[in-house]
């Protein structure tokens, strides 16, 4: 069970969502298999945005990951065209 979560919203226009989606698809499992306590990844989608809740098993394993080479060098470069506006990163433990 996770004990921390990542929450990033994207602001993206409905005609480029099925293509972020697909960059979620892309990199769940390498997220999931490589990135060090990471527990769960989920794709919420709602009409004014589009969020992608990560599971950790902390804080810091969350923290790391936002630095990670997957993260940087692959994730938001291929979020970056889609992106409307800067995306919101919150970063929450569980009570």
């Amino acid at each position: 069970m996770a004990k921390a979560y990542l929450e990033i919203s994207l602001k993206i226009n409905d005609a480029d969502r099925a293509n972020a989606g697909g960059v979620y698809a892309k990199y769940k499992t390498p997220f999931l298999e490589t990135i060090k306590g990471a527990t769960s990844k989920e794709l919420l989608i709602r009409d004014e945005d589009v969020q992608v809740l990560h599971g950790f098993e902390s804080v810091e394993d969350a923290k790391n990951y936002l630095s990670s080479e997957l993260f940087n060098n692959d994730v938001v470069v291929a979020l970056k065209p889609y992106l409307q506006d800067n995306p919101d990163v919150r970063i929450y433990s569980v009570a």
